[in-house]
Parts: C-alpha cells; structure tokens; sequence
C-alpha cells in the first residue's frame, strides 16, 4: 500500500469515537488485521480500501494519501476562507503529486493547530504568556526560514544581520530561555515582574471538550500529537 494509508484510517477510526475491536466487527474482519493494518504490518487488499471508504465515507485517493478532500467530511480552516494550497496540477510527475500533498496536509495540521492554540490564549487572556509563546513560534519559523534561505548559498546573507556560525545556536538558546518562560508562567510563578497565570483563568480541556469547541481542527491537532509522540517514543 503506503505510508499514509495506515495513518489516515487510524485517523478516521479515532475521528469517530471507534474501538479498534467495534470497527473491526463492523468491517468484517478480526481485531488483530485491523490493527496490522492500522500499524502498516500488513497491506490489504483493494477490495478493503474500497469497502473501509465507505464505511468511513471518504473516498479511496484520501485514504492513500493521494488527496486532501475527503467525500463528507473535510478538515478546513475555522476562520480562513482561503484555500489551503493551489490544486495540485496532473501533469506533475508522481513524486512531485506526493510532494504536493505531503506539504499541503502538513500545512493544515500546522496552521488549524495553531488556531486551536491562539484561540486558548485569547481565552486566558494573559499578556505574559501569549507574548513568550508567540515569540517562541516566531522563532521556530525564523529558523525554518533561514534554513531554507541558506540552502542556496547565492542567496544574500545581508537579510539577517546575525551571522549564519552564531544563528543556529543563539536562536536555540532565545527558544529554550522563551520556553523556561512559558512553563514559569503557566505554574502560576510571577516572572521579571510579571504574574503567572491564575489556574481559574485555564479552561478544562480534555478529547471531548477540544473536539466540541474546535470541531474543524480537532482531527488535525490530534494528528499532529500522534505523529509527534511517535517520533519521541523512536528516541527513547
């Protein structure tokens, strides 16, 4: 099959609320396939992406990761009308159809992510603490930036004034001080005069309550805490 297969039914799956062991008595088949499917141990058949297409109502391009838009259901900005990306042309060569996706997905669970973050910083409505974090993603976005710039070495480096030996290590010290910051903050510890963060002002938040309240970015948060929390546990 590929790579996006057993991640985007895993997605779908948990999307509805599903057990692992209730989604397979409903497809046909055991426990245990399912979940060799959902980990990419096993591939399945076509006559099974057709048939989990329908069960989960999107069609079978979404399934492989092939496109973004699902049959039903799409996952879409909360307050952007614009669209996510330029369609992506069919004359491109496979590879670069794969890549175009591959972008245009990771852009949606990083930007409806970071909707569901600002959107619970205007809810505690602490000046402090939206200041670090937003400066701390100012950051990672700076460095993503330079990085890119500099991988072309005709590009001018007089756009930045902070020399290419000293950025890298300077800006990961200004994030992890940002980062000491936030999580002072965030225990309700005042800093350089400023006071942290009163535990009432936080709303309750859990699965349900993230879902309920940001219904169009809820899958691409969860994903993205899926896919991260994987990468972690390979390091440990």
């Amino acid at each position: 099959m590929n790579n996006d297969f057993p991640r985007i039914v895993t997605l779908l799956r948990k999307e509805r609320g599903l057990s692992q062991k209730q989604a397979a008595l409903e497809l046909g088949v055991s426990q245990a396939l399912l979940s060799h499917y959902e980990k990419g141990i096993r591939e399945c058949g076509l006559d099974f992406v057709v048939k989990i297409a329908d069960y989960y109502q999107v069609s079978c391009d979404y399934l492989l990761g092939r496109s973004l838009e699902r049959t039903n259901s799409t996952v879409s900005y909360a307050s952007d009308n614009a669209p996510v990306v330029a369609p992506i042309v069919t004359e491109l060569k496979p590879e670069a159809r794969r890549s175009s996706a591959l972008i245009a997905m990771n852009k949606k669970l990083a930007l409806n992510s970071l909707q569901i973050i600002f959107a619970l910083l205007e809810e505690i409505d602490h000046k402090g603490l939206a200041s670090e974090m937003s400066s701390y993603l100012m950051v990672t976005i700076y460095k993503m930036l330079r990085s890119i710039y500099s991988a072309n070495f005709k590009n001018p480096q007089a756009m930045f004034s902070v020399i290419p030996e000293l950025y890298t290590g300077l800006s990961a010290a200004l994030q992890s001080i940002e980062e000491s910051n936030i999580n002072c903050l965030a225990q309700g510890k005042p800093l350089a005069g400023i006071s942290g963060v009163e535990s009432n002002t936080v709303p309750y938040l859990s699965p349900d309550v993230i879902s309920k309240k940001f219904p169009d970015c809820a899958p691409s948060l969860y994903n993205l805490i899926r896919d991260t929390e994987e990468k972690m546990k390979k390091l440990m």
